[in-house]
């Protein structure tokens, strides 16, 4: 069932409408497993903030959220959270104009960005327990098992899983591309500058074949949640993506949106057949390929989830009764991952302001209209990659 207001001026209408069929909420979630990014349409509030400036936007990012109890008080646990880790990706670096030093020079997004919150997940925060199990998914633990959490995280205790990049990297500067799967890439022929870049991110349906002129052939890192994955080899299989992206050198990133990411974490290190929760009787080969051992794989921390949510993409939709179900999309959670690790910055295939002029993915035939839903604020995250993209923080494809 899709939540459309005919109108699109404010929340508050739509937010009425919403509790009127909240009732509805069981379907909704059967929707909301049912498609590539799990999602139930969002009312049409959402269409004039492409139109925000850059005043508008860190008002929508950076405000503080009345509805405190949305997240639990999330804000306040990333105070807690700088205090025991330290972040793998906040080091010196070689190159003379890096991202981070821009950052820190920065009027605006100096305030934002906080380094010290770690953006991977390794063996050492299973001590975290008592904290994160406070917070739902994707920002904490709250009704996961400790034994199943504990039992996966325990075995990334390889130093690749602590750093995003691995040791040998020869680039004094790290430029990365971030490749979204935007209809605006069909046509583009950006795949050779793609491909130029030191490290490549794609995520969910990343098809490739047929579009190589436009997206290029490089993957380095591989972004998802087990049931954006799943669900696009389903969407996605008669356009030919019927296997995520493997290689030798290819690294996976998890997000940790439910339980069964953990649970096919533990398995896929230990080469091991899935034998509970959802997946069951799944075998993690088959989407990783034969030498998927624990190098292979990074895995977001709960905590950099939840410090984006809260300082980046705060979004309306949390005030709604639909709220629980929201959270950045994974080419968000991807792009504002290499804007705190790489030393340069461009992103591909992500929403601008005109949108309208192109299919909602570039390997589609036939044009299909971009649509909205409460799961995720795609134009709040289209309005935070223009803003960064006029401050010189990244490099944001346009045509």
């Amino acid at each position: 069932m899709k939540l459309y207001c005919h109108r699109p001026p404010r929340l508050s209408r739509c937010g009425l409408f919403a509790v009127a069929i909240a009732t509805f909420s069981t379907i909704l979630l059967g929707h909301y497993y049912t498609t590539e990014e799990p999602r139930v349409a969002a009312s049409s509030f959402l269409q004039n903030t492409i139109q925000l400036g850059s005043k508008n936007l860190f008002e929508e990012a950076g405000r503080v959220n009345k509805a405190e109890s949305k997240r639990e008080k999330g804000e306040r646990h990333l105070s807690e959270a700088a205090k025991t880790n330290v972040s793998h990706e906040e080091t010196d670096t070689p190159c003379l104009h890096s991202l981070k030093s821009r950052i820190k020079e920065d009027s605006r997004f100096g305030s934002l960005f906080r380094p010290e919150v770690p953006v991977l997940m390794w063996d050492k925060h299973v001590t975290s327990w008592d904290r994160l199990q406070k917070l739902s998914p994707p920002y904490g633990w709250k009704g996961l098992s400790k034994t199943v959490v504990s039992s996966a995280l325990m075995l990334l205790n390889h130093s690749a899983n602590s750093w995003m990049f691995d040791a040998g990297s020869s680039a004094s500067c790290v430029r990365c591309a971030v490749v979204g799967n935007g209809g605006i890439l069909n046509g583009s022929r950006q795949g050779k500058d793609i491909d130029a870049h030191d490290f490549v991110f794609r995520l969910n349906g990343a098809v490739i074949k047929g579009f190589e002129d436009d997206v290029g052939t490089k993957t380095s890192f591989y972004g998802f949640t087990v049931n954006t994955m799943k669900n696009s080899l389903i969407a996605y299989a008669t356009y030919g993506f019927n296997q995520i992206p493997q290689s030798k050198d290819l690294r996976y990133i998890f997000i940790p949106s439910d339980l069964r990411d953990y649970v096919m974490l533990k398995s896929a290190i230990l080469g091991v057949k899935i034998e509970e929760g959802a997946d069951r009787g799944d075998i993690p080969e088959n989407y990783f390929g034969p030498e998927a051992s624990a190098h292979k794989f990074k895995f977001l921390h709960p905590d950099f989830v939840n410090y984006l949510t809260e300082r980046f993409l705060k979004s309306d939709i949390l005030d709604t009764p639909f709220g629980y179900l929201y959270m950045p999309s994974t080419g968000a959670l991807m792009l504002l991952t290499a804007l705190h690790t790489c030393d340069e910055v461009s992103a591909y295939g992500f929403i601008t302001d005109n949108y309208k002029n192109f299919s909602d993915h570039y390997y589609e035939i036939d044009k299909k209209p971009l649509l909205f839903y409460a799961n995720h604020d795609m134009l709040l995250e289209a309005a935070l990659w223009k803003s960064l993209h006029q401050h010189g923080l990244m490099k944001l494809y346009q045509r």
